[in-house]
């Protein structure tokens, strides 16, 4: 899916909602849990029909039901798709997949890759005009107005929503694929593994991590991966 060809804009669509179900699929249907760990436009395959295939499972990781997280050392993944509790303190779980879906979300919306050739992150450009709903800036220019504007609104939603700073703030893929279908969305419950617990053992006080502290966090990884 990294190639530079310029998909229909349904095309984009039913790949955003193939690779939800799929990661949908590793996180809740199988009989342990799988965390890709590696969501990127790089490892979607697309058949001759535009089906998306996740592909790569090198730094996929189980986790057994009755844990929250899991702590990885050394960290791993591709710069511009991991999770900021990822990236700053190895802490991984299926939200660590729906962050990285959110950027893909970017990718497919706006025609950007998740770092640019100017080394500018996707999140950090597109944060401020999804927060303005900002429509006519945000989509990729070669799809002029060919495009349904109430699915561009849904796939903006779901990749603000995935991309949120704060693990326990971003959806799971259930909800997300009933946002990109525009269904009603369904009160969830935590699994009974996750009632009470935090996700973070006290590595950092979700009270004041903020947006902006975010991406300041962001900024300083990305200029000690380029250094």
């Amino acid at each position: 899916m990294g190639s530079q060809d310029c998909l229909e804009w349904k095309v984009r669509v039913n790949v955003a909602i193939g690779v939800a179900e799929g990661l949908h699929y590793l996180h809740s249907d199988c009989h342990r849990r799988i965390i890709h760990r590696d969501i990127t436009a790089s490892n979607i395959l697309l058949t001759e029909d535009f089906e998306p295939q996740i592909s790569d499972f090198g730094l996929a990781k189980w986790l057994p039901e009755n844990w929250v997280n899991h702590v990885v050392s050394p960290i791993e993944g591709t710069f511009g798709y991991m999770a900021p509790e990822y990236f700053m303190h190895g802490i991984i779980d299926e939200k660590t997949d729906v962050f990285a879906f959110g950027v893909l979300l970017l990718e497919l919306i706006t025609g950007r890759r998740a770092v640019d050739s100017s080394r500018q992150s996707l999140v950090i450009w597109a944060k401020p005009l999804l927060e303005k709903n900002d429509i006519k800036a945000i989509a990729d220019p070669r799809l002029g107005d060919a495009y349904d504007t109430d699915e561009m609104k849904r796939v903006m939603s779901a990749a603000g929503n995935c991309i949120h700073h704060v693990a326990n703030n971003r959806p799971t893929m259930k909800k997300v694929i009933q946002i990109l279908k525009g269904e009603k969305e369904e009160v969830e419950t935590k699994p009974k593994s996750m009632e009470g617990r935090p996700l973070f053992s006290g590595s950092i006080d979700l009270e004041d991590y903020t947006s902006t502290t975010y991406l300041t966090d962001l900024n300083r990884h990305m200029q000690l991966v380029m250094e």
